[in-house]
């Protein structure tokens, strides 16, 4: 099983909406789309390694710069088309998404060519509302949107639980999940 953990970073405007940070993944199959083609900063990790930990290290990987400080509320862990799961934690924070630098990756391109290629992991970020951001994601991570907005919801509630507790695979803060995505292409890479 493949497992990958990510950080889903936010900010609210000055009108007091939620914008949430997302990445453009990189390589030839994504180049031309923008529908589906977006991710949380994430990627893999072993079984060994703490999730938190990962997603953190991740970001960096894939922006060239730390996390925002803060806590790290915990939104589950999704299971993807291709079996991967991905574990998410949400944190607030404010950054330039322009000054990404992503780390590269390697392929033969095009196929069959013989000619290997580097592409950057993401080679984009930009902030989006909420509404945006759920037709950019794609559609196995959308329902992290769902879940951060439970969690700040919960969060501003007075006596608001504690969110900062480990969740098992395949739930939310309501418990467990069993959702139908469908398939973005042929890797959700980053």
């Amino acid at each position: 099983m493949v497992l990958s953990a990510g950080l889903l970073v936010h900010r609210r405007t000055a009108s007091d909406e939620v914008e949430v940070l997302l990445v453009h993944m990189g390589g030839p199959f994504w180049a031309r789309k923008d529908a589906g083609a977006w991710s949380i900063p994430k990627g893999e990790h072993g079984p060994e390694e703490d999730a938190r930990a990962a997603a953190a290290r991740e970001f960096e990987e894939e922006l060239g710069m730390p996390p925002p400080p803060g806590e790290a509320i915990p939104l589950g862990t999704l299971r993807q088309p291709s079996g991967k799961r991905i574990t998410a934690f949400a944190v607030e924070g404010d950054l330039d998404a322009s000054a990404i630098r992503s780390n590269e990756f390697t392929l033969e391109w095009p196929r069959g060519s013989g000619i290997v290629r580097s592409f950057p992991e993401a080679d984009r970020a930009a902030w989006f509302d909420l509404r945006e951001a759920r037709t950019r994601l794609v559609g196995g991570q959308v329902p992290f949107l769902d879940r951060l907005v439970e969690a700040l919801h919960r969060a501003a509630a007075p006596g608001a639980a504690d969110l900062t507790d480990d969740r098992s695979p395949d739930t939310s803060p309501n418990g467990p999940v069993t959702r139908r995505v469908e398939p973005s292409g042929p890797s959700d890479r980053p």
